[in-house]
């Protein structure tokens, strides 16, 4: 109940992003399951195009989407993993005029295996997944495109 009055004390405006981005966050999670990831990639720099003519909104500032990215996935039924986050924060950021880099980190595991992580920067600062950054090995990194 709590939450839910929460929700009706923000704006409509920041309803609607939360909304947004909970469908963001799922849509992201289940073409990780259908798509090879190059097709995903296109998909998600297309999905942070702005149309010709729609003005972008600065009223989030990088650090709320990311913020906002990682509530809504820790309240949403499924585990959000921290790539679906870091697409979503992309896609969020490019679309509203941040600039957007996606980071790809790997760890070997004491028991010989590999572990993954994903994060987004937005001018030099970490916006999601921005815990022991510094365990992982970067692998390559993802600009988004502002237009």
């Amino acid at each position: 109940m709590k939450r839910l009055r929460r929700i009706l004390r923000l704006s409509t405006a920041e309803r609607c992003f939360l909304m947004k981005t909970a469908l963001l966050l799922e849509t992201l999670k289940l073409s990780m399951w259908l798509l090879p990831f190059r097709v995903l990639r296109r998909l998600v720099d297309w999905a942070a195009i702005v149309p010709v003519g729609v003005r972008r909104s600065d009223r989030f500032s990088a650090e709320n989407i990311g913020r906002v990215v990682q509530t809504v996935s820790r309240h949403m039924p499924g585990e959000k993993t921290c790539l679906v986050q870091a697409l979503a924060t992309q896609v969020l950021l490019v679309r509203r005029g941040h600039p957007a880099i996606l980071h790809i980190g790997v760890l070997k595991t004491g028991e010989g295996t590999f572990q993954a992580h994903a994060w987004v920067e937005c001018e030099g600062k970490v916006v999601v997944g921005g815990y022991e950054l510094e365990r992982y090995t970067p692998l390559t990194t993802l600009e988004g495109n502002t237009v």
